[in-house]
């Protein structure tokens, strides 16, 4: 074996992409010494996917001041990949995480997103990659949008910044005064959801309680995001209430396609474009991919699968490590998974697995090693 790639979505909960990528390039080596193994960390979009870009391809962290979920000021960054293409976390700005258990997502804003992609065009990034998950917020995106220039006004004809509980006093949006750093900017936004803007599988019903909505806010910032919905579609033109992704991170997918005319894009097709893996895969013998469990709902896209149809094109096999199996999961080979290896040893429960899931990892890499050792 001359070339192998390593692509592993995180095992949530027990080890990050990076973790897991390390464990089974150590387990290659000790078979296959001389083995180029390309290590491709996967980030969802969420929390550290500016780290796993940069582990991935190499750039930069950026660090400057932006207003926190709560308009207070924070230390935030983003990512410059070797290309010049920004990597924006969201919840480098406007994460749960900033907020503790302090959680009033219809006070809570976007507006230190807007900052850092201001910041990061001003820097002569042309491509800027928007990564949606871990949100604090509910505002529809809004108050990026109102950090990138864009003008909300309520029914006295007031310019303010709304928040997730002020989203139905916006009377009128005007973008004429979006920064003019934008112009030529491609944006590329990473979701993997497919919810829509609202209702029961909108933004407020399916993640508002996690960000600390009760059932009466759920139903007003329901309402209130309808609104914005609304206003867009009045004032922009644009149809946001049922896009598939439109509900991802408080309504900020929404908003992303509104207000900056950004693609919505799976996180790891946004991944595999972003590091060449098509380029990469000439040569390689094998890929190895997994994730936390590989289920029926694995194929609606997520890492396993978005992978495996790359693999298929060029007819390289591919082999699946992950945590767990579930039922009525025969589609994915169809979908170019050529195996599927559990790291589950004894059947213990979950909080017993993953205290030792590093250990069983290594030891199921070498377990499958052993085997196509003895084949070469």
């Amino acid at each position: 074996m001359n070339k192998v790639l390593l692509i592993p979505d995180s095992f949530k909960g027990t080890m990050s992409s990076s973790e897991i990528c390390a464990i089974m390039e150590k387990s290659i080596h000790a078979y296959y010494p001389k083995a180029n193994v390309i290590s491709i960390p996967v980030a969802d979009g969420g929390e550290g996917s500016v780290d796993s870009f940069l582990s991935a391809v190499g750039g930069k962290k950026v660090w400057i001041s932006v207003k926190g979920p709560y308009f207070q000021d924070v230390q935030s960054f983003y990512g410059v990949l070797p290309d010049n293409t920004a990597v924006v976390e969201m919840a480098a700005a406007a994460g749960l995480p900033l907020v503790g258990d302090d959680r009033h997502v219809e006070k809570a804003t976007t507006y230190g997103v807007g900052q850092l992609i201001e910041h990061a065009a001003k820097s002569g990034c042309k491509k800027i990659i928007v990564g949606l998950g871990g949100s604090a917020t509910n505002d529809g995106g809004v108050g990026a949008a109102a950090a990138l220039g864009i003008c909300f006004k309520n029914y006295a004809e007031k310019t303010f910044v709304p928040v997730g509980e002020t989203l139905c006093d916006i009377a009128s949006i005007d973008i004429s005064g979006l920064t003019p750093v934008l112009k030529g900017v491609e944006f590329i936004t990473m979701c993997d959801i497919d919810n829509p803007l609202c209702g029961a599988q909108g933004a407020s019903a399916v993640f508002g309680p996690q960000k600390g909505a009760g059932e009466a806010m759920v139903k007003i910032l329901d309402q209130n995001l309808n609104h914005l919905a609304t206003v867009v579609k009045k004032d922009l033109g644009k149809d946001i209430l049922d896009l598939a992704g439109s509900g991802a991170a408080g309504g900020m997918g929404g908003g992303m396609v509104a207000f900056l005319g950004s693609k919505l894009q799976m996180g790891i097709d946004t991944v595999l474009d972003t590091v060449h893996f098509d380029s990469l895969l000439d040569g390689a013998d094998m890929v190895l991919t997994g994730e936390g469990k590989i289920d029926f709902q694995s194929l609606r896209g997520k890492v396993v699968i978005g992978v495996a149809r790359r693999t298929k094109e060029k007819k390289i096999p591919l082999i699946a490590i992950v945590g767990d199996i579930g039922d009525h999961i025969e589609a994915v080979y169809n979908e170019g998974v050529s195996a599927i290896f559990s790291i589950n040893r004894i059947a213990v429960p979950f909080e017993q697995a993953k205290l030792r899931c590093k250990t069983d990892l290594s030891l199921t890499m070498d377990n499958l090693l052993r085997f196509m050792s003895l084949t070469d």
